[in-house]
């Protein structure tokens, strides 16, 4: 990554109230994106759960992270859950550039007019297979990914129709995995890109008794994790293809 990226400025906007996990996150979302802790700023709901699109004002894009905390369907619960579609249509209304991780994407998708469900059993966890639709070869941030690369994915909750005016960039048999808001700065992933299988397999044991039934079903999960090379590149290729891009014109 060239010199420019030294001036870029993204903040994150975080869903975590676990301190390790707070930090955890914040990190990954570092290292993958090759910036520096300074050029990333953290914005937490569970601290700051009021907040206007005044926030973004000096950044070059948004950041949006998982939450093991909180429903994007209970919006009377977490009062932060409209507050932050709020600000995600403002981004898209603004040409405001947008990396949406889990908790994000499913943000995304309420705040394009989608359906998000709930799935009680059977959900996706661990590391699985991604399938790319066509659209994403010549896809900025996914343009030489290979299919089916692996990726981690925990979550209760699923979208199974892409957003009006967006296209269908990533999935799996159970769920939409990953799209962009067409001619907008904007992508969304279901799956964490940017987690790897160590830090999968902390968040898990931290979280067990929210996804796992038994120790035996969380050590059956974690013995089957993979690594995951391919999709920890996308945060990189979203600051490199695009923040970097952007900034050159």
């Amino acid at each position: 990554m060239n010199n420019n990226s030294q001036s870029l400025r993204l903040l994150l906007l975080q869903i975590r109230d676990q301190p390790r996990v707070r930090e955890e996150e914040l990190a990954s979302f570092v290292d993958y994106s090759g910036l520096t802790h300074e050029q990333i700023d953290v914005l937490n709901v569970f601290d700051t759960p009021d907040f206007d699109a005044d926030i973004l004002t000096g950044y070059d894009a948004l950041l949006v992270g998982g939450a093991s905390e909180a429903s994007v369907l209970e919006p009377d619960t977490y009062p932060f859950v409209q507050t932050s579609i709020t600000l995600l249509q403002h981004c898209i209304e603004h040409d405001i550039p947008v990396f949406a991780s889990c908790f994000g994407f499913q943000l995304a998708v309420l705040a394009l007019g989608g359906t998000v469900t709930r799935d009680t059993e059977d959900y996706e966890m661990g590391t699985l297979p991604i399938s790319l639709s066509e659209i994403a070869a010549n896809d900025p941030v996914y343009a030489g990914i290979q299919d089916g690369f692996p990726a981690v994915s925990v979550h209760k909750e699923r979208t199974t129709k892409i957003p009006h005016n967006c296209d269908l960039l990533a999935y799996t048999q159970a769920c939409i995995h990953s799209f962009r808001v067409r001619g907008k700065p904007f992508w969304a992933f279901q799956f964490h890109p940017e987690v790897d299988r160590a830090t999968l397999i902390e968040r898990l044991t931290i979280y067990k008794a929210q996804y796992t039934a038994s120790d035996s079903h969380l050590d059956e999960v974690l013995a089957s994790a993979v690594e995951t090379p391919e999709s920890n590149t996308l945060v990189r290729n979203f600051v490199a293809r695009v923040l970097l891009a952007e900034a050159q014109h």
